[in-house]
């Protein structure tokens, strides 16, 4: 199994609205594609900057899970958050085998 990890570091005064998005539809999006089969929100708590930092994390079964999202889906889900939050967040994305 493996995880899909995307780290975002998103604007304080944002947080919560930011949060909030995630968990009522980009999340539902996303696990929509039919390509993950759960996902959690992890707030990063070891961080000093000024914004407030989040790992979402979607497991999936098979690598080609990933690849299929990553072809036919990624491209539109990430624009929608970028156009969301432009310029007030920074994201890197991490995939991780649970062993």
């Amino acid at each position: 199994m493996y995880i899909y990890n995307v780290t975002v570091s998103i604007d304080k005064g944002l947080a919560q609205d930011w949060l909030n998005w995630m968990k009522t539809i980009h999340v539902p999006d996303v696990l929509n594609t039919g390509h993950f089969t759960g996902n959690k929100i992890c707030k990063v708590l070891n961080v000093n900057d000024e914004g407030e930092t989040y790992s979402v994390q979607y497991t999936f079964e098979k690598m080609e899970d990933i690849e299929t999202y990553q072809k036919n889906h990624a491209q539109r889900l990430q624009a929608e958050h970028s156009k969301r939050y432009e310029g007030k967040y920074a994201a890197f994305r991490t995939l991780l085998e649970i062993v």
